[in-house]
C-alpha cells in the first residue's frame, strides 16, 4: 500500500487507525516516522515518504515518533493472510528465529537461500531479515524499560542483544532517547518490582474485535492442567524456546490485557508474537467483513456482531495432536482425552495462581507412549501414532513458516486424515484465513438454519464468494448456534 502516495496521504490526514501497521510515514523535515494515526498535526505531503516497514524507517535513518509510538502498532495483516516467502519470512521473524538461529536458521526453515530471501524482503519491506529482527528487538526492549524494573543489562540480553553497547546505541538510534531517558519519561517510570520474570502488557489490535466468540471457544476446550478461565481472563501454560511460560489474557475495549510469566525473560518476544497469533490480534477486521457483508445471508450476521476473529493456537502441534483427539467426539469428550495425555505425559510447571499444572506434552514425549494406554477406537489410535511419529522424526513439520499447500498435503497422506481435521488444522495452527470446513456439523447445522446448501459441494460452491475468508465466514456461521464456544465466559 505504500506506493499509494495519495491514499497514503488521505489516510494520514484523517488519522485512521485502521492503516496502522500498513504503512508508516517518514518525515524529511524532522528525521522521525509516524503511524498513520499519529495525534501530531499532519505534515505537508511533500515532507512525507511512505515506507511499508518500521525497520526501512530505521535503515532509512528515521527516528520513531515520541507521541503514536510507532513501534507499537498492530503488525501488518499481509503476513496473516498471504502463503508467499515474504509471509512466511515475516512470520518466522515474529516468532523470533533470525535472533536464535540467524539467517541462515530461517533460510532453512524455508527452503530458499539466504540471497533469495534477503533480496524479496528488501524488493518489499526495504529491509533484509536482520534490519527486521533489529527492528523487533529494539521494540521489546522498548517494552522491557517502560514496563519493568530489570536492570539495562539484563534488559539487553533479554531482548536478543548480543551487548549491552549494541543495545544501548540501537535504542539511542531508534528512539532518540538512551535507555535511562526512556524508563524516567515512562508513566510509573518502571519503578514498581514485580515478580521476577512477571510482564504486564497492552495488546493492540485493529478494530473493531468481538471478544464471544474468540475467548468462548478457547474457553470452552480449554484442557484442565494446560488452559483455564479464571477471573476473567484466559490462562494457560507456553512451550518457549528457554523455557516456560504462563500468560493470561483478558479483553478491553481497546486492547488485549496480557499478564506474562516466564521462566527466562528471552522468550517474551516469542511469547507476545504467540498470544497475537493465537487471538488473530494482526487481522484487518475491515476487509473481511466487507467482504462477508457482500453476501445477503452473512450481512446480518456480521452486522450484529462485526470484528469476529478466528481462535487459533500458541503451539501447532498441540493442535493438530488435540484436533485428532477432538475427531467425530464432543468438545467435553475431546477435553477429556486431552487432559489424560496431559497428566500422564505433560511436563509439571509451578502456577503462582494455582490453577494450571502441566505443559502439554511435545511430540518427542508423546512418541514414547505405549497405544495401548489410549481410550480411543484402534483406527483414532493408529492416527495419533501416525501424526506423532511424523511431528517427532521431522517428516512434518508445522509453524508460523510452514507453506500452507504442502502442509495440507503432508497431512492428507497421513491414515485417518481427512478434510475436516486437514482444514481445522490450516484453520485454527497454520492460519489460513481461507479454510474452510464444509462437512464440519456447526456449520451444515447453521447452513440449514439460513437456508444455504447443506451438502458440502454446494456450500463449498456457495462460499466462492467469500474467499479469501472463508476461515471468518465459519466463525459467523457457527455463532448462530447456541453452544457454549460462542459465548464469553461468566467470571
Amino acid at each position: 500500500m505504500h506506493t499509494d502516495t495519495e491514499r497514503c496521504v488521505r489516510a494520514v490526514r484523517s488519522r485512521d487507525g485502521r492503516f496502522d501497521g500498513w504503512f508508516f510515514t517518514a518525515v524529511r523535515t524532522t528525521g522521525i516516522y509516524c503511524r498513520p494515526s499519529c495525534p501530531a498535526v499532519p505534515p505537508k505531503p511533500e515532507n512525507m515518504t511512505f515506507l511499508p516497514s518500521a525497520a526501512a524507517c530505521q535503515r532509512a535513518g528515521f527516528r520513531a515518533c515520541k507521541r503514536c509510538r510507532p513501534d507499537t502498532s498492530p503488525g501488518s495483516p499481509e503476513w496473516n493472510h498471504r502463503a508467499d516467502l515474504v509471509a512466511r519470512a515475516m512470520r518466522l521473524i515474529g516468532d523470533g528465529v533470525v535472533d536464535r538461529e540467524g539467517v541462515t536458521g530461517l533460510s532453512a526453515r524455508l527452503g530458499y537461500s539466504t540471497r533469495q530471501i534477503e533480496r524479496q524482503l528488501l524488493a518489499e519491506l526495504g529491509a533484509g531479515p536482520l534490519a527486521l529482527a533489529r527492528a523487533q528487538r529494539a521494540q521489546t526492549a522498548r517494552l522491557l524499560v517502560e514496563t519493568t524494573a530489570l536492570p539495562m543489562a539484563d534488559i539487553a540480553f533479554a531482548a536478543g542483544f548480543a551487548s549491552v553497547r549494541t543495545f544501548n546505541d540501537t535504542v539511542r538510534e531508534v528512539f532518540g532517547l538512551t535507555p535511562g531517558e526512556l524508563r524516567t519519561r515512562a508513566p510509573g517510570r518502571g519503578d514498581a518490582a514485580p515478580a521476577p520474570g512477571a510482564f504486564t502488557l497492552r495488546l493492540p489490535f485493529r478494530a473493531p474485535l468481538h471478544p464471544d466468540n474468540l475467548f468462548g471457544h478457547l474457553a470452552a476446550t480449554a484442557v484442565p492442567g494446560v488452559e483455564e478461565w479464571s477471573d476473567g481472563a484466559y490462562r494457560r501454560t507456553l512451550r518457549l524456546p528457554h523455557g516456560h511460560g504462563i500468560v493470561a489474557l483478558a479483553p478491553r475495549p481497546d486492547h488485549i490485557a496480557c499478564r506474562l510469566t516466564l521462566s527466562d525473560p528471552r522468550d517474551l518476544t516469542v511469547a507476545i508474537s504467540r498470544c497475537r497469533r493465537l487471538l488473530d490480534l494482526d487481522a484487518d477486521p475491515v476487509a473481511v467483513d466487507e467482504q462477508l457483508r457482500t453476501d445477503p445471508v452473512l450481512a446480518p450476521l456480521v452486522d450484529k456482531a462485526p470484528g469476529r476473529r478466528v481462535p487459533r493456537t500458541v503451539d501447532e502441534a498441540e493442535f493438530a495432536v488435540r484436533a485428532v483427539l477432538g475427531q467425530q467426539v464432543s468438545t467435553a469428550a475431546a477435553r477429556t482425552h486431552a487432559a489424560r495425555l496431559v497428566a500422564a505425559h505433560g511436563e509439571p510447571v509451578d502456577d503462582p495462581e494455582g490453577g494450571l499444572t502441566h505443559l502439554f506434552p511435545s511430540p518427542q514425549e508423546l512418541a514414547a507412549l505405549d497405544p495401548g494406554t489410549l481410550a480411543l477406537p484402534r483406527s483414532r489410535r493408529a492416527t495419533l501414532t501416525s501424526l506423532v511419529d511424523a511431528l517427532a522424526g521431522g517428516t512434518l513439520r508445522l509453524g508460523a513458516g510452514s507453506d500452507w499447500a504442502e502442509t495440507r498435503a503432508r497431512l492428507l497422506a497421513l491414515p485417518g486424515f481427512g478434510p475436516w481435521t486437514t482444514d481445522t488444522i490450516a484453520m485454527r495452527a497454520l492460519g489460513d484465513p481461507d479454510a474452510f470446513l464444509p462437512t464440519d456439523l456447526g456449520v451444515r447445522r447453521a447452513a440449514r438454519r439460513l437456508d444455504l446448501p447443506s451438502t458440502p459441494a454446494a456450500l463449498t460452491a456457495r462460499a466462492a464468494a467469500w474467499r479469501p475468508w472463508r476461515a471468518y465466514a465459519v466463525q459467523y456461521l457457527w455463532a448462530t448456534d447456541d453452544h457454549p464456544v460462542n459465548f464469553l465466559p461468566a467470571h
